[in-house]
């Protein structure tokens, strides 16, 4: 059999006590620093989560007020849109009643204009037939008194049909 194989007493002996040796040192000058490491990395971490969670929660917080200043800010365009298309709706009803006076004032100008000068080609017209009536009365009572027979007998016809 192999001696390493098989541990006889001394063997377990000084194992033992390297070991306890090894322990003691360790226990003495090494847990206490790496415990302290593993408290202090422990903390870190332990903090870390709490800020990742206090952040984490912000931003939960920020997002909200977002979303509530969003949803203002849309109503108050919406409102705003509302306000516009009323105006514009006015403005468009207020021209187009404007547009319509306006017309029928034109229209009623143009009438009267049309009257004013219908009766000025009717008072022409009128004036251009008493003229060429005077006119071709003349011609026929020049033409019938040139006979001066004739201018006596219409005076004799002509008094004795008026009566004094």
């Amino acid at each position: 059999m192999n001696p390493l194989v098989t541990p006889d007493i001394g063997l377990v002996f000084w194992t033992t006590v390297s070991f306890a040796v090894l322990f003691f040192l360790l226990a003495k000058f090494a847990w206490k620093p790496i415990m302290g490491a593993l408290d202090d990395r422990e903390r870190f971490i332990e903090d870390a989560l709490s800020k990742a969670e206090a952040a984490k929660e912000e931003m939960s917080r920020l997002t909200n007020e977002n979303e509530v200043l969003i949803k203002q800010a849309r109503l108050e365009r919406d409102a705003i849109l509302q306000e516009a298309k009323k105006v514009k709706d006015q403005i468009i009803a207020e021209a187009k009643e404007a547009a319509h006076k306006e017309g029928a004032r034109q229209i009623e100008l143009a009438r009267i204009d049309i009257h004013n000068q219908k009766a000025i080609a009717m008072a022409d017209v009128k004036n251009q037939v008493a003229a060429l009536s005077l006119e071709i009365a003349e011609k026929v009572l020049r033409k019938q008194f040139e006979d001066q027979g004739k201018q006596d007998a219409l005076v004799a016809d002509l008094l004795k049909e008026v009566k004094l």
